[in-house]
């Protein structure tokens, strides 16, 4: 088991491939752990990860994208650092997105996002979502073989959160040129779409600035009028830029972290071939192995809040300006809320209870929106396959497997997963 004193969980490249026996020794010498590197403290336990998540009064969400290294102009001194906190938080990184906002800002610029994301809308994005799995499908099935993150749950999940945001059906194939994920990539235009990946975010800022104002100044029949014209709680309308941030956050927060779910869960079919015919003939157990996959491999390893104010957490003291680190792939698997933690287990009675979307004001938007394009995902691939493996040139035979995993503390996913499986005719 990895020694907690000496690793640098920000740093150890170690870590990549499978963080869980870190994260086993961090829980088994404190659930809520100072860390010997950047001022960190650690938390591991999945109540008291539960309670930070919750405590919005007494933790920031300030530094949730860039964890310890949301530096601040000043020294963070004191038992309450609030007012430090709100006077400079619009010098940390991404501090103009939700993500990072504390209520009552973070309320009000959540407001315009969830008017997109109601049950309604995303009842009406089914039907796209279906048609869109088996274009996917389409593209390389026949194959009988896919590299499944790049030919599949990258466009997908990306092309998913375009159709809920109401990018028009002809400006499609332009988003998927603009990420890189085509099978050919094509110029548009004059522009050369190899580099729009390298400011995914300033790219879209543009795009959606474009849909905004024009549906502003001649309103239509659609989902991006809606958008434009949506306003806040109280009844003031947005400035543009705040309706083209909450497009954008759905975008950055939804697209890497969905796709990095169904290549999990994909990867858990292909090595259990028995969990595919029981879903077959009985999908409706597909809901249930996509919460567990969320459990056991949550997409979003960590998370970050600051310490407002001198406070415990478990016990444990906590001086105000720490950054504290929420680990979801380690509360996930704390067995004091699930038994046998490290098993994968469809039947689990209280798999949903998992904190794979977060807790509290800031639970993960997208979550219905993940949950859909994975059941539909699990419905079409196993419908028109059988036989879903592992391919043993890329990953090696059983009992020696390899994979290959972002080199990210912030995510966990698989870089690729190649399979190989039997078309249906």
């Amino acid at each position: 088991m990895p020694d907690w004193t000496t690793i640098d969980f920000f740093n150890d490249k170690s870590l990549v491939e499978d963080p869980y026996p870190y994260f086993e020794s961090l829980r088994a010498q404190c659930p809520v752990l100072p860390l010997p590197h950047l001022g960190v403290v650690a938390v591991s336990g999945y109540d008291e990860a539960n309670d930070v998540y919750r405590n919005v009064d007494t933790f920031s969400s300030c530094n949730s994208f860039a964890g310890p290294y949301a530096t601040f102009p000043v020294p963070l001194e004191g038992d309450d650092v609030s007012d430090l906190v709100d006077r400079y938080r619009d010098q940390l990184p991404m501090s103009e997105h939700m993500v990072t906002m504390d209520p009552p800002d973070h309320t009000r610029e959540r407001a315009l996002l969830m008017r997109l994301l109601t049950p309604a809308r995303l009842k009406e994005n089914e039907s796209f979502i279906l048609a869109l799995a088996d274009r996917q499908l389409d593209e390389f099935l026949a194959s009988g073989r896919c590299e499944f993150v790049r030919e599949y749950s990258q466009p997908f999940a990306m092309l998913t959160v375009a159709d809920v945001l109401g990018v028009p059906a002809e400006h499609h194939q332009r988003f998927r040129d603009g990420f890189g994920l085509s099978p050919k990539p094509a110029e548009i235009g004059n522009e050369n779409h190899g580099d729009k990946d390298r400011d995914a975010l300033g790219w879209l800022e543009t795009w959606f600035t474009q849909y905004i104002e024009d549906r502003r100044r001649e309103p239509r029949e659609d989902v991006l009028t809606k958008m434009a014209l949506a306003t806040y709680p109280d009844g003031s309308t947005p400035e543009v830029i705040s309706v083209v941030r909450a497009a954008t956050f759905l975008f950055a927060a939804g697209q890497e972290t969905t796709a990095r779910l169904l290549a999990s869960a994909l990867k858990y079919l292909a090595e259990h071939p028995e969990a595919q015919d029981e879903l077959r003939a009985r999908p409706d157990g597909i809901p249930e192995l996509i919460e567990e996959t969320l459990r056991l491999e949550s997409p979003v390893k960590v998370d970050f809040r600051l310490a407002r104010r001198s406070t415990t957490i478990g016990g444990v003291e906590v001086a105000a300006g720490t950054p504290v680190m929420l680990l979801n792939g380690a509360a996930n698997r704390d067995p004091r809320r699930f038994e046998c933690p490290a098993e994968f287990r469809v039947d689990r009675d209280n798999v949903r209870q998992h904190l794979a979307f977060g807790r509290g004001v800031h639970t993960c938007p997208g979550g219905p929106l993940a949950r859909v394009e994975g059941r539909i995902t699990l419905e079409r691939i196993l419908d028109r396959t059988r036989d879903i493996r592992l391919s043993e040139q890329h990953h090696g035979p059983a009992g020696n497997r390899q994979f290959a995993y972002e080199p990210t503390w912030l995510l966990r996913g698989l870089s690729e997963l190649h399979l190989e499986f039997t078309p249906v005719a």
